[in-house]
C-alpha cells in the first residue's frame, strides 16, 4: 500500500516528536525524514519507531509531499519556504504565519472553523496551545452575537510545563516547578493575545478587549481555561448554542460538568462546559476549556489540517 511521504523540521522538541508518534501510527503517512540541528546524527525511540535525525540544512525536502514546520517561533518562515520551493505544501506550528502580526499570510488552521480554507492552501498556520482552547470556546458566541459590546473576556489559563518549549531553563526545573502554581507573562503581553484578538474580531467579535493570564501547572501536559464573558442576556439553556454549533464534530465535546485535564491528556479533543453565573448583576457565561497542549494544541492538529490537505479522513491517525 503506498503510503504519503511526510517530514518533520525540529523533531527533537515536544510537538516535533509527538508529531513523529502520530505519523508513525498512521495508516496512511510515512515518515521521510526528522529533523533536529543540535541531534543531528542521534538516534530517538518514539513509540515503536527508531528516528535518526537530521541537520535542517540536510533534510530531503522533495521527498516529502508534507512538511511540518515545528522550528522556533521566527526561524520557521525561511524553511517554510524552502519547502515549498521543494514542491511540498506545509503545516507550519510555529507564529510565524498565523493571525496578528506573523510574517506572512496563510489559511489559519483552526480546523473546525477554518475546515473550507484548509484543502487547497499551500501553507496552514496551525493555531497555537492557548488560541486554540480559546477560541473554539468563545466561537459560536462571537458567531451568535451574544457578547456584549465593548465588554472585556477574561481569560485565566493554566499550561504544562511542555507548552514553555524543550529548551532547558532553570525556572522549568522539577524542583522549581513541583508543588507550585504561578502566574506569568503579568499585563496582558503573551505572545499569543495579538492572535487571539485578531480571530476574535474575524469571527464576529464587537470591540471586545480579551484580558489573558496564563499559568503554569505543575504537570507535562494539558491547558485548562477559564473564560467569563459577559452576554447580552441569559437563555435557558447556554449550552445548546455550543451543542449545535460543533454537532457532528469528531474532537468537540460539550459536557455538563467542568472538564478536567484527565478527561483530554493524549487526546485530540477540545472539551468544554458552559454555566450561567450566579450573584452578578451583569449576565455572565463561564465557560470551561480543557485540551492537551501537545495533541490539540500542537501536533494532534497540525495531523488533522495535513488529512485535509491530502484528502484524508480528517480523523485518520488520531486518538479522539
Amino acid at each position: 500500500m503506498y503510503k504519503v511521504p511526510v517530514g518533520v523540521l525540529g523533531a527533537s522538541g515536544y510537538a516535533g516528536r509527538e508529531l513523529c508518534g502520530l505519523i508513525a501510527r498512521h495508516p496512511t503517512l510515512e515518515l521521510a525524514f526528522a529533523s533536529a540541528n543540535e541531534q543531528r546524527g542521534h538516534r530517538a525511540r518514539i513509540g515503536t519507531t527508531e528516528v535518526t535525525y537530521v541537520a535542517t540544512e540536510d533534510a530531503p525536502l522533495k521527498r516529502a509531499e508534507i512538511v511540518f514546520t515545528a522550528l522556533p517561533h521566527g526561524a520557521s518562515a525561511l524553511w517554510v519556504g524552502n519547502a515549498r520551493a521543494s514542491g511540498a505544501r506545509v503545516v507550519d506550528l510555529s507564529s510565524d504565519f498565523r493571525p496578528g502580526g506573523g510574517e506572512g499570510e496563510a489559511p489559519y488552521g483552526l480546523t473546525e472553523l477554518m475546515r473550507a480554507k484548509i484543502p487547497g492552501a499551500d501553507i496552514v498556520a496551525n493555531p497555537g496551545c492557548y488560541p486554540t482552547a480559546i477560541l473554539l470556546a468563545l466561537a459560536p458566541l462571537l458567531k451568535a452575537g451574544w457578547v456584549v459590546p465593548g465588554a472585556t473576556i477574561n481569560v485565566s489559563a493554566a499550561s504544562g510545563v511542555t507548552g514553555a518549549g524543550y529548551t532547558a531553563r532553570p525556572d522549568l526545573l522539577f524542583a522549581e516547578v513541583a508543588e507550585d502554581f504561578r502566574a506569568y507573562a503579568v499585563g496582558n503581553e503573551h505572545r499569543h493575545l495579538a492572535e487571539m484578538q485578531a480571530v476574535a474580531k474575524e469571527l464576529g467579535g464587537k470591540d471586545n478587549d480579551i484580558l489573558f493570564t496564563p499559568h503554569l501547572l505543575p504537570v507535562a501536559r494539558g491547558i485548562l481555561a477559564t473564560i467569563t464573558v459577559p452576554v447580552n442576556e441569559y437563555v435557558d439553556d447556554p449550552s445548546a448554542l455550543w451543542r449545535d454549533s460543533y454537532r457532528g464534530e469528531p474532537f468537540i465535546e460539550i459536557v455538563d460538568q467542568p472538564p478536567a485535564l484527565r478527561d483530554v491528556v493524549r487526546r485530540n479533543v477540545v472539551r468544554l462546559s458552559v454555566t450561567k453565573a450566579a450573584n452578578v448583576r451583569q449576565p455572565t457565561l463561564i465557560i470551561i476549556s480543557a485540551i492537551d497542549n501537545l495533541m490539540k494544541g500542537a501536533s494532534g492538529q497540525a495531523l488533522q489540517n495535513a488529512n485535509l490537505l491530502l484528502g484524508l479522513n480528517e480523523q485518520a491517525g488520531l486518538p479522539v
